[in-house]
């Protein structure tokens, strides 16, 4: 059996226009992808975003309608919601401090590093740090998307979509949270996706890259 590269990965998959409704992705799958985006890095370790899983069909059809009637939010079987901190308050910075002692021990430097963090976002305006917080959930998308093409599962990132309208669907504002991104998975509909056919379009290296020695 040929091993495939992470190169093999990310050729494999594309943005699926069209996923077969009938085909649902096994659960160790799923764990794995939720396990990548658990392990994403972010800023100071802070993680301040949420995943919400979504199954529930009625659910999903609500926040398609939200979508503006994109079908991979119903036709996958799960639908990843990538919810950021509505901002950084000192009880959010403390979990983190907690989880770091906890894990690592009470080290002399943690304290003040954290503290010094606080001094620098809590001060600032709560929609420049939920931009900040909202830029964590798309270096945790980019993990999912190549976790997800590992998997061989397909995946279609949406920015495309009222966040008001699934905020409410989900109660997230009440949860401190906003919607960033939505992330359906399944598995591609080889005869209705028009994509598939298609090669994939990436920029040369040449033109994208500068290097400077």
């Amino acid at each position: 059996m040929t091993h495939k590269t992470l190169h093999d990965h990310l050729n494999w998959r594309y943005a699926t226009k069209k996923m077969d409704a009938a085909k649902a992705v096994p659960q160790d799958k799923v764990d794995a992808i939720i396990e990548a985006i658990r392990m994403a890095p972010t800023s100071s370790g802070t993680q301040p975003f949420e995943l919400i899983v979504v199954t529930n069909d009625a659910i999903r059809g609500k926040i398609a309608e939200a979508a503006f009637g994109q079908a991979q939010i119903t036709d996958g079987s799960h639908l990843l919601v990538f919810a950021a901190w509505d901002n950084y308050t000192a009880a959010r910075i403390d979990d983190v401090v907690k989880l770091n002692v906890d894990a690592r021990g009470d080290l002399p430097t943690l304290h003040d590093y954290y503290e010094n963090l606080k001094s620098m976002y809590l001060p600032r305006d709560a929609e420049d740090n939920y931009a900040h917080a909202a830029r964590q959930a798309y270096i945790a998308l980019g993990v999912a998307l190549v976790a997800a093409a590992e998997q061989e599962v397909d995946s279609t990132p949406m920015e495309g979509f009222d966040p008001d309208a699934v905020d409410a669907i989900l109660g997230l504002k009440e949860r401190g949270l906003r919607s960033v991104l939505l992330l359906p998975l399944g598995y591609r509909d080889p005869e209705g996706d028009w994509l598939l056919s298609m090669e994939k379009v990436r920029k040369p290296r040449a033109t994208i890259v500068t290097e400077v020695a």
